[in-house]
C-alpha cells in the first residue's frame, strides 16, 4: 500500500492495510497535530537531531507532550527504514492530540495518537535538475501561524493544487508584497551576487534543508543572507530555488510563464546542489553525522 511495508501505530508494528484511528481522533476531526518529514541516506535518518528539535518546538507550541524521547524515537525510525525496501528513504511521524469528544477545547488526560511509517524517497533526475521546474506566484492565504508544522494543510493543498492546474511545481507565497514560502518549500533567490531567503518567523516553516544550505553555503564562502524580498525582486532574481526534505534543491527556472535568468539552472545553484550532494554522501558513508 502506497510503497510502505510497516507502520508504527501506539506502540505496534503493524501492516499499511491494519493501521488504522478513530474517526473520533482530533487529527481527523480538526487537524490538531503535528507531523515531520525526516529523510533517510545510506539507512541513515538525515539530520535527525534538527528534525526531532523542529518536532519538539512545534509540540511545545501546541502543548501536546512528546511521547518519546530523541533515543526511543530513533529506535522506532529505524527499525521502520530497516522493513522498508533499502534504498533512499523518507520516514513520515505524525502526533495528534488523540481520541475525544467533539469539542474544540483540548481534553484532559488523552494519550496521543503516534504514527510513523518509511516509504521510497523518488530521487530527481539530472534533466530536471538542468532544466528547473515551473513556479506560480499566489497570494498566502494561510492561517498567522505557518511556522508550526501542522497537519492541517489544505490551504497548502489549495494553493499547491492551483499551480499544478497551471502547470507549475510549485506556488510561491506572496503576503502584502513579500514573499515568503512555498506551498511544499522554502524559498531562495540569487541576485547581486548573493544567496537570500526570508528570514524565518511566523509565517514561514522553518525548513531543516533550507538551514544546510545556508551552512553550507556559509562554510564555503558563498554570500547568503536570511531578507526579506519582494515579488519583485524575486522575478527579476538571477536564480530562484525551492528547498524542502524531499525535494531537496529544485530550481525552480520559469515563474508565471517567464524565464527566470538564462531559463536553466544556474551556477550558484549548481554549486551548491554539489556541496549539497557531497555531504549528503558522507553522511551516508557515515563520513559525518
Amino acid at each position: 500500500m502506497f510503497n510502505v511495508r510497516c507502520v508504527y501505530l501506539n506502540g505496534a508494528y503493524v501492516a499499511p492495510q491494519s493501521a488504522a484511528v478513530s474517526i473520533f481522533d482530533r487529527g481527523f476531526l480538526f487537524g490538531d497535530g503535528i507531523y515531520e518529514v525526516i529523510p533517510v541516506f545510506g539507512g541513515r535518518l538525515f539530520r535527525l537531531p534538527q528534525h526531532l528539535a523542529r518536532l519538539n518546538q512545534n509540540l511545545d507550541t501546541v502543548r501536546l507532550s512528546n511521547p518519546h524521547t530523541p533515543d526511543q524515537w530513533q529506535s522506532i525510525l529505524t527499525r521502520l527504514v530497516r522493513e522498508a525496501d533499502g534504498g533512499d528513504q523518507s520516514v513520515y511521524l505524525q502526533i495528534t492530540r488523540g481520541v475525544a469528544a467533539r469539542d474544540h477545547a483540548f481534553p484532559a488526560d488523552v494519550p496521543p495518537t503516534v504514527c510513523a511509517y518509511a516509504q521510497p524517497l523518488k530521487p530527481t533526475t539530472a534533466e530536471v535538475l538542468r532544466q528547473g521546474v515551473a513556479g506560480i506566484t499566489l497570494p498566502d492565504i494561510r492561517w498567522q501561524r505557518c511556522d508550526i508544522k501542522a497537519v492541517s494543510l489544505l490551504p497548502n493543498a489549495m494553493l499547491r493544487q492551483q499551480a499544478i492546474e497551471q502547470g507549475a511545481a510549485e506556488a510561491i507565497l506572496v503576503r502584502d508584497g513579500t514573499v515568503t514560502e512555498g506551498a511544499a518549500s522554502n524559498i531562495f533567490m540569487v541576485a547581486g551576487g548573493r544567496l537570500i531567503t526570508p528570514p524565518n518567523g511566523t509565517f514561514i516553516l522553518p525548513g531543516v534543508t533550507r538551514d544546510l544550505v545556508l551552512e553550507l553555503a556559509r562554510a564555503h564562502a558563498i554570500p547568503c543572507a536570511e531578507e526579506s524580498f519582494s515579488e519583485a525582486q524575486l522575478l527579476a532574481a538571477d536564480e530562484v530555488w525551492m528547498t524542502s526534505s524531499t525535494r531537496e534543491i529544485l530550481p525552480l527556472t520559469r515563474i508565471n510563464g517567464r524565464a527566470v535568468g538564462t531559463g536553466r539552472a544556474g551556477p550558484v545553484h549548481e554549486r551548491v546542489r554539489q556541496l549539497y550532494h557531497d555531504y549528503k554522501r558522507a553522511f551516508a558513508e557515515g563520513r559525518v553525522e
